[in-house]
């Protein structure tokens, strides 16, 4: 990678979540900037992610006003909930689209893409984007059981590297983690 490439991330949020959460491990997102920042000259960094309309306050909030804050393009929509046939209330709210979009419309001032998900849905996107000339690194893991990186993007993808290798690197200090899981634990009515 050299320092003159410009470079564009694209974060699928709920996708990263998961792997994350999967992983036990936090994103320190001023630390993944400047990982991102190392590899090249950063054009935009963007984070997508549903919201629940209706909910007063979402505990994404605070987290997405941070990123809006500190460098990111926070892309939102509002969620669509609905209750399925056996009663239970379901959210929909799939960001694809504004990523492919977003990705497709940058690609003329980007020479490589740093896509963090493992959505098979984005292996379209990846060949449109080299077809563009554009480098794709896709960010996701094998890790996990099931992997959560889709092996058709997987396979489509310049290069794919594993999120267990940037822990390191991207991740936030595991006590901090563990504090903050002990608070919320304690302020959990019995």
């Amino acid at each position: 990678m050299s320092s003159s490439e410009r470079v564009a991330v694209f974060i699928d949020g709920a996708n990263l979540y998961a792997a994350t959460r999967t992983l036990e491990f936090d994103i320190d997102y001023r630390k993944l900037l400047a990982e991102i920042k190392s590899w090249g000259r950063l054009i935009r960094a963007f984070y997508y992610t549903a919201i629940i309309e209706d909910d007063e306050y979402s505990s994404i909030r605070p987290l997405l006003d941070w990123l809006d804050y500190n460098g990111f393009s926070v892309v939102t929509k509002n969620a669509k909930s609905f209750t399925d046939e056996s009663g239970r209330r379901k959210i929909k709210g799939n960001m694809d689209i504004e990523l492919a979009v977003d990705a497709l419309e940058l690609a003329p001032y980007i020479d490589r893409a740093v896509i963090f998900s493992g959505d098979g849905d984005f292996t379209r996107v990846v060949e449109a984007l080299q077809r563009k000339g554009v480098h794709v690194s896709v960010i996701s893991t094998l890790a996990s059981k099931p992997p959560m990186i889709a092996d058709d993007l997987r396979r489509q993808a310049d290069e794919f590297i594993d999120i267990t290798q940037l822990i390191g690197k991207i991740g936030r200090d595991p006590e901090v983690r563990a504090e903050r899981i002990r608070r919320r634990d304690e302020s959990k009515p019995d």
